[in-house]
């Protein structure tokens, strides 16, 4: 299987602090990875390495994208090649209307995309394709509507950062469903959690600590190893 994604042995150095350690793993096309590790792991900052996020280019390393090298690329250009980050904080936009908000990234501008996006999410769209980014809707409401307009992008790779709090269990029963739905339309995940539970439906699972992996495999056995050992293990905690 093709690797959609390669971070080669990237460094990162902030504010005098080591962030990322020579970090080093690959994400196949059409898979759902997990990079699983505690808060201060380092895991928002890869994420905005990966996508090119200002005061996040690597101190050295690589980073390859559908087989080009986009290390030294610009957010824009990384967007246009297929690669999108979903936020920790769901979307703030106050005022725009929903549907207008899920079709500013989508290739096709049209209410059919709109609609379907929202059905993707389990929103329904008579009644939030009229409806506007205001404080009515709930942190959760709005977690979806943004993974609905990531849809209605139909990216090559998806990052997704989960946010670090506000999730019950129901919520994240519906979530693995929303992630799991990516995989139909063809778009490789990378999933950023701190939460085994979620981690568990991931093709392949990275533990990350320290600003570098240090276990890689099946879920089951990543995430037994973070329950297990990472409670009392002795790497130091890194600045997100």
């Amino acid at each position: 299987m093709n690797e959609i994604l390669i971070v080669d042995s990237v460094y990162l150095k902030k504010d005098g602090r080591d962030i990322v350690n020579g970090l080093t793993f690959s994400v196949p096309e059409g898979t759902l990875c997990a990079i699983l590790g505690r808060n201060g792991a380092g895991k928002t900052s890869l994420a905005s390495i990966i996508m090119g996020l200002s005061g996040y280019r690597p101190t050295s390393g690589r980073i390859t994208f559908n087989n080009v090298n986009i290390t030294n690329l610009s957010v824009p250009e990384r967007a246009r090649m297929g690669l999108t980050l979903a936020f920790q904080n769901p979307v703030s936009i106050e005022g725009l209307k929903i549907s207008n908000y899920i079709l500013l990234g989508a290739k096709d501008k049209n209410e059919k995309t709109a609609r379907e996006a929202l059905e993707r999410v389990d929103l329904d769209p008579d009644i939030y394709m009229k409806r506007t980014l205001d404080k009515s809707l709930s942190g959760g409401e709005r977690k979806r509507i943004e993974l609905a307009a990531v849809f209605a992008m139909r990216p090559r790779l998806a990052i997704l950062d989960e946010p670090d709090s506000g999730i019950d269990a129901i919520a994240i029963e519906k979530i693995k469903e929303l992630l799991l739905s990516f995989k139909k339309i063809n778009t490789a995940l990378l999933l950023i959690t701190h939460r085994a539970t979620i981690a568990e439906i991931a093709d392949i699972a990275y533990l990350m600590d320290a600003g570098r992996i240090i276990k890689s495999g099946p879920p089951k056995e990543v995430n037994e190893f973070f329950i297990t050992k990472c409670g009392s293990c002795f790497h130091s905690k890194l600045p997100e």
